[in-house]
């Protein structure tokens, strides 16, 4: 497809973070852009700000020009029954998922591609910043807001490309990658796959695009299923190991060991060791891509992280609130040792949001397990997002089986507002994939009053 011909794009489903992404990408190269969303959101208003017509009404006679739309974007999260998806789906404008326009983009560059079960989006915002930030970044497509730009996506001159490579849906084998970083392969998205086995094969099949499999950059804990891939992590064995790491005020200062020569003294802020294995995996690329060791050096140290990715929206001393997009048992185990490590002395609460029917079911035991680490939780009802209730499978179900004496189902916000009033020395999380981000400011607001 010949995307330098294109005049006037319509999106269907702008507002979602890879979908706002392409749009601003094509207003960037100068195309007209329009779009549909069922809500107005921060996304939708920014884009309308950049000069998109976007509407909020599933019809045809509120598309602004109709006649001169020539590629029509839409998202796997659309209904079926969506009108302007159904009429374009009959007329020769060619009609393509996100992921096709996405690959077709990155054939343009030298792309280096994110993927993982876990960690990607923390990656690929750490890997584009450095980039960003040694003018070599050309374009990166990221699946969070990045805090220092405050944007989905970063425009630059140059023919380096990120992007976040979803398996979701197996979207990611439409990619064109010149170079992969592979941070896990744990299970998930069964709904899609069906078994662990299929999701391990699925990661391989993604990798099996690669032309060179000397680009290949795998976290070391995947070194025997890729045993040909350099590696990343804490083992001296690994091609890039972090070692000597100390925690100073707050963040941490760490050493690199890259092919037998030592890097001293990185600084970097984002809590987490799972935070420094994505910062390990971005250092490899960007070494074997030529960066200099002392430019990635003072671009790590002002990275400030990701949107939702153990943000820190509340610190008085005595009462801290992070929020946290962890939606898997093993996200939400990092999250909690990364609470611990960094306030060891602190009372631990969560506020806990289950995605998808199917994944709580999946993981049942799993999710049961991780949060019982807590020392206060609270769970809230299961969001469905695109699937329908599975019998038996809720959150009170959830909750019965996790072993602790302070639990409880959140059915009103003042609940916890109630309990958190009764606490001195607390850090409070709120964890989920879901829509459980509209607690933000109002708890925000919550512990700044009673600071």
């Amino acid at each position: 497809m010949n995307l330098e011909s294109i005049n006037r794009v319509h999106f269907i489903g702008i507002g979602g973070i890879g979908m706002s992404a392409l749009a601003k990408f094509f207003l960037y190269k100068g195309v007209e852009v329009s779009g549909y969303d069922r809500s107005k959101t921060e996304i939708t208003i920014l884009l309308s700000n950049l000069g998109s017509h976007i509407i909020y009404h599933d019809d045809i006679s509120s598309i602004k020009d109709i006649e001169s739309v020539d590629l029509v974007v839409f998202t796997p999260a659309i209904s079926s029954n969506n009108v302007q998806l159904n009429h374009f789906k009959k007329t020769n404008i060619p009609v393509h998922k996100r992921a096709y326009i996405l690959g077709e983009i990155t054939k343009s560059y030298q792309t280096i591609a994110v993927a993982g079960t876990h960690g990607k989006t923390t990656t690929s915002s750490i890997l584009a910043h450095l980039l960003q930030q040694n003018n070599c970044g050309g374009v990166s497509f990221i699946g969070g807001i990045c805090t220092n730009y405050n944007s989905n996506i970063l425009l630059q001159e140059g023919q380096n490309a990120v992007v976040e490579a979803d398996e979701y849906d197996r979207s990611f084998m439409q990619l064109h990658p010149n170079a992969i970083i592979l941070t896990s392969m744990d299970p998930d998205h069964l709904d899609i796959y069906g078994d662990e086995e299929s999701v391990t094969e699925g990661f391989k099949l993604f990798v099996d695009l690669l032309k060179n499999e000397d680009s290949l950059y795998v976290q070391e804990d995947l070194k025997n299923q890729f045993p040909t891939a350099l590696t990343y992590g804490y083992q001296t064995s690994s091609t890039l190991f972090v070692y000597d790491v100390r925690l100073k005020e707050g963040y941490y200062i760490f050493n690199v060991n890259y092919k037998e020569v030592v890097y001293e003294n990185f600084e970097f802020h984002l809590p987490g060791r799972h935070n420094l294995l994505n910062a390990a995996g971005a250092i490899l690329s960007c070494l074997e891509w030529g960066v200099s060791f002392e430019k990635l050096k003072s671009a790590l140290a002002n990275f400030n992280g990701v949107k939702r990715r153990f943000e820190i929206h509340h610190n008085d001393g005595q009462r801290v609130y992070v929020d946290d997009y962890a939606h898997h048992p093993n996200e939400i185990k990092v999250l909690y040792e990364g609470l611990r490590e960094f306030y060891p002395d602190y009372k631990l609460i969560g506020v806990f949001q289950p995605h998808l029917y199917s994944r709580t079911r999946d993981f049942l035991m799993e999710f049961q397990s991780v949060l019982s680490e807590f020392d206060t939780l609270f769970v809230m009802p299961i969001y469905p997002a695109r699937e329908m209730p599975i019998e038996g499978v809720n959150a009170e179900v959830l909750l019965e089986g996790i072993e602790m004496d302070q639990k409880s189902l959140l059915v009103s916000e003042k609940d916890l507002y109630m309990a958190l009033k009764q606490e001195k020395k607390f850090v409070v999380s709120t964890i989920g994939a879901g829509d459980i981000d509209r607690l933000i400011n109002p708890l925000k607001s919550f512990l700044s009053e009673i600071s």
